[in-house]
Order: structure tokens, then sequence, then C-alpha cells
């Protein structure tokens, strides 16, 4: 399993570092980087300044930081770094439907969208055997949209937990975002808040909760891929807030 330790030492402490850049994205930051020099060689000043600036954002957009994950079985985890824009609750996609999969009633979704400013490596919500990865090919509308989990590029990933607990989620492509890189297949073995994945350049991924559980996120909060609980399995307490 794919995972970073962190261990608790007596007069230790965690020191900042930029993140790693993602191995994904070391090609484009290269390709970035060439193009600079040229521009730089050929005396194109004020163009070689501003690729460095797209350079610097290639490497930040494939950054790969550690997080913490909570170690909590019941704990449902955010697969994305991003704003909660939609809670609903539907039908789950035909694709992870149906007795091997979610079921047929509704359930309900939070959808998180990425910004071309947010990490875009994804991770599972729930440590299990991973069942199914569907990739669907289709349109590149604003994520934003709610129309855009059923007519967009997508991939749909559904974990099974020890006790037969499925999680299903959906990493959707947007607008900029012309590919989903998946990281896993289906009977690989993940723990929750391992990385499954990553969408280029800016995009959505909607996580479906279980049934009876409530989400413990609302409407534009950021959550944190890996370390921020959008459910609590089982816990039907819905939660409110305000934006201030």
């Amino acid at each position: 399993m794919e995972h970073d330790e962190i261990s608790i030492a007596t007069g230790g402490n965690i020191k900042w570092r930029f993140p790693p850049v993602h191995p994904e994205g070391v090609k484009f930051g290269l390709i970035a980087a060439a193009i600079t020099g040229i521009f730089f060689l050929l005396g194109w000043d004020v163009i070689g300044w501003l690729m460095l600036i797209v350079t610097m954002w290639v490497l930040a957009f494939f950054r790969d930081p550690v997080r913490a994950v909570p170690q909590d079985e019941g704990a449902i985890i955010a697969p994305a770094d991003g704003l909660v824009t939609l809670i609903q609750k539907v039908p789950p996609p035909r694709e992870m439907a149906g007795a091997a999969g979610l079921g047929d009633q509704p359930l309900i979704r939070v959808s998180i969208f990425m910004s071309v400013f947010d990490v875009h490596i994804n991770r599972t919500p729930i440590g299990g055997t991973i069942k199914s990865v569907v990739y669907i090919s289709g349109k590149f509308l604003n994520a934003d949209l709610d129309k855009a989990s059923e007519d967009n590029e997508r991939q749909h990933i559904l974990v099974e937990r020890h006790d037969g607990l499925r999680v299903g989620f959906t990493q959707i492509a947007g607008l900029v975002a012309r590919r989903i890189v998946p990281f896993v297949k289906p009977g690989d073995m993940v723990a929750a808040g391992q990385r499954i994945g990553l969408i280029r350049f800016g995009s959505r991924v909607d996580v479906y909760l279980p049934a009876g559980t409530a989400p413990r996120v609302i409407l534009g909060q950021r959550t944190v891929a890996g370390e921020t609980i959008l459910g609590q399995i089982g816990d039907r307490r819905v939660i409110a807030g305000i934006q201030q």
C-alpha cells in the first residue's frame, strides 16, 4: 500500500517543505522549462519571463503534498482538494448501481470542484478493494455544472471495505481538463487516503455517501484530500454552518 506514516516522538517537530512534484507532471515541467530556455536564448526576455511563470505553475499544479489521513474506520475521507459546490440526493450512476454496486436507491452525492490552483492528486475515501474502474468518454463542460456528472468525460471507481460496505466516487473532467489518469485497477488493495489518480487540469470529484450517512461538510466549504472527513458511516446528524 502506498502511504506515508507520521510518528509521534517526544520533542519532535514537523517542518514545512515544498511539496514534491508527482512523476506524471515532471515531463510537463521539463517541456515548459525547455520552451522557457529557448525564448531566453532567442533574446525574447519578456516572453521568457512569462514562460517561467507558466513553468512554475505547471510544477505547482502537479504538487503531491503529504497528508495526515484520519485513522478512523468509520470516516469517509475527501478524495479531492477543492470547494464543495453541490450536495444532492440522487440515484447512483448506472455503472455503479445494482446489487454488486451501490444499489438503486438515491444516495447523497457530495461534489468537490477543483480549480486549476488546487492539488489534483485524488485519494480514496475508504480503505478496501477496488471493485471496479469504469472510464466513460464524454464532453468537457464546466465541471461546476450539475449535468457534468452525466455528460462529461468521467471515471467511476467503486471501493469495497472488508465488511462489505461500498463507497463510489467519480472523477470528472472539466473545461480545461483533458485526461483522467488512474493509478489503480480492479482488484487492487488500497488504504484510506491512498493516491488513486489525478485529473489534468481543473475538474471535479463526486462522492456517493452510504445510505444512512449524512454529510459533515456544507456548501462553500473547502476540503483537503486525505484529511477532511465528508461523513461518518451511519451518522445521520445533519450539520449547519454559515460563511463569514
